[in-house]
């Protein structure tokens, strides 16, 4: 791993460049720019020269930014260009075109990833267990599909973070389904996807490397405190609701007695995954864990948020990676991007 000095350009959404004094300001304060915080804190720790800069709808801050920097290597912590997610694979396709090197993952792997029923395409071709599933356009007239086992989980086809995702988003019937992913048309604007409800554990697998491989400790978010009739899944305020969290006592940490075999599987299964969707640098692999010990795989999230309290961090150190070893590792596969 280099340890040399390196000129650092972050991308962030140009809301979220944190301020002057950011380490000073409270958590409430740091809420919506924990990851950036993080990130450039721990850049500047480890000797670097750091250089922010926040995009939404134009790429020219970019170009000025790389002629006057000349960035070693470019942290890409973008989510969104325009307002939309399916837009950052550009940004990072820009990036190659003017031969900066980037942390996380490759374009052709943004837009695998992104899409959950391709990705779940190449994935049942490669043996790897999905659930069965139907996508939905919008504009076109919704007809559930027939082959399709219920209860199904109806989702945004393209937006991650649990965006749509709700209580309400399984459903029992055809009926159901069609107000669903009506509510998904109108409410996030994309495509919807309905996909086979796997009744099980909710484990994340996160996953650093290009050609070599590693694999995190796997990581489970804990809903058994649920009321009873209500669906065990990740919910938008299961993830980000730290009221509703507290209430039902929702929490994340190491997925335990998975089982040698479990275990086994879950890492061989990660590796192919991430090399079937063509992913780079680092990513969190999501997966549902029956009764009877099966891994499905659910979507794939490419450059999943680096905060130092996010799943992704925290698998990182119970593998026994701190979490400047977790950016001084990201750093070093991104200045070989463009090798790949």
């Amino acid at each position: 791993m280099s340890q040399r000095k390196l000129r650092v350009l972050i991308l962030c959404h140009e809301s979220l460049v944190p301020p002057p004094g950011h380490e000073q300001m409270s958590e409430a304060e740091r809420e919506d720019i924990r990851t950036e915080s993080d990130v450039l804190a721990t850049c500047e720790a480890l000797g670097h020269e750091v250089r922010v800069v926040g995009l939404y709808d134009e790429l020219l801050p970019l170009r000025r930014a790389i002629d006057e920097f000349q960035p070693h290597v470019a942290v890409n912590l973008l989510e969104e260009f325009q307002g939309l997610t399916v837009y950052d694979h550009n940004v990072v396709s820009y990036l190659e075109l003017m031969r900066v090197p980037y942390t996380g993952c490759n374009p052709r792997g943004l837009v695998l990833g992104r899409d959950k029923a391709v990705s779940k395409k190449i994935l049942s071709y490669h043996r790897i267990p999905v659930p069965a599933f139907a996508t939905f356009r919008r504009g076109r007239k919704i007809r559930p599909p027939k082959h399709l086992p219920y209860p199904v989980i109806v989702k945004s086809l393209t937006e991650d973070a649990s965006v749509g995702i709700a209580q309400a988003s399984v459903v029992h019937t055809p009926d159901k389904l069609i107000e669903r992913v009506e509510f998904i048309h109108r409410n996030v604007k994309t495509p919807a996807i309905a996909e086979q409800y796997i009744d099980g554990r909710e484990v994340y697998v996160g996953v650093l490397g290009d050609r070599r491989l590693t694999v995190l400790t796997p990581w489970e978010l804990f809903l058994d405190k649920l009321p009873a009739d209500a669906p065990k899944i990740a919910t938008r305020r299961a993830k980000w609701d730290r009221a509703y969290q507290e209430r039902h006592d929702i929490y994340s940490g190491p997925a335990l007695d998975l089982g040698e075999e479990t275990q086994r599987v879950l890492e061989r299964r990660a590796k192919r995954i991430y090399r079937a969707l063509n992913l780079s640098g680092y990513a969190r692999l999501d997966f549902r864990i029956d009764g009877k010990g099966e891994a499905w795989f659910l979507e794939a999230n490419p450059n999943p948020e680096l905060a130092s309290d996010a799943e992704m961090a925290y698998s990182a150190n119970a593998s026994g990676m701190t979490y400047a070893q977790l950016i001084a590792r990201i750093l070093s596969l991104g200045q070989r991007s463009l090798e790949l």
